[in-house]
């Protein structure tokens, strides 16, 4: 079986038991979707979505974000971790994107990296759930799980991206990478897995030799 094969295969199992991939952050609009996945980096989605409402509801508009006092930012988002840096880089984004970006967020991968503490991981996703484009959002989830899979073999996320965008299909890629972070909690846990009861176990490379 050749990885494309495999990985057509994971699309399929997943979707059937993840029928609606949704991204598990919550956020109102793309730039509420970008403060709160800069937000998750080390740091819980749950925490994260515990965090948001009380941010989001301060602060409304770009222009808010942009002429916000780095003190108040940082308080509020203070449970999340190094939240110094997060606070700097939120306010950050703002002032860009106002002044770079006519007050819109980018929809490539180039503009969005160059704001402040946006990766290809947060990049990838606001292409992907913002802008409907072809996206794959290697988090921790899907580098595991595709590793495990047979998909890849490495850690590092630029280069499981990049070959996870040769095999999986383009137009469920996006969807493919939110299913997996919902695997990845319910079944496919990280030093456990759940082998027994995955979708997937019929042609996981690493469940044949655990079943």
């Amino acid at each position: 079986m050749t990885k494309k094969e495999r990985a057509l295969l994971a699309v399929e199992a997943l979707k059937k038991e993840y029928p609606e991939a949704i991204c598990s952050l919550d956020a109102g609009n793309e730039f509420e979707l970008l403060i709160a996945t800069r937000l998750s980096a080390q740091c819980t989605d749950a925490r994260v979505n515990l965090v948001t409402p009380a941010l989001f509801e301060k602060y409304k508009t770009l222009e808010d974000y942009a002429n916000a006092e780095i003190e108040d930012v940082e308080a509020l988002v203070r449970s999340c971790g190094f939240y110094r840096t997060k606070a700097r880089d939120i306010i950050g984004m703002a002032q860009q994107i106002i002044e770079r970006f006519d007050g819109k967020v980018p929809d490539n991968i180039e503009d969005l990296t160059s704001l402040p503490g946006v990766g290809r991981k947060t990049a990838n996703l606001i292409c992907g759930d913002v802008y409907g484009k072809p996206a794959v959002v290697a988090d921790t989830h899907l580098i595991r799980i595709s590793n495990l899979l047979g998909l890849v073999e490495t850690k590092d996320p630029l280069k499981v991206e990049m070959q996870l965008k040769e095999i999986l299909p383009a137009e469920e890629s996006n969807d493919f990478c939110h299913r997996c972070v919902l695997h990845g909690r319910a079944v496919c846990i990280a030093r456990r897995p759940d082998c027994k009861n995955c979708c997937m176990a019929d042609f996981c490379k690493s469940s044949v030799n655990k079943l």
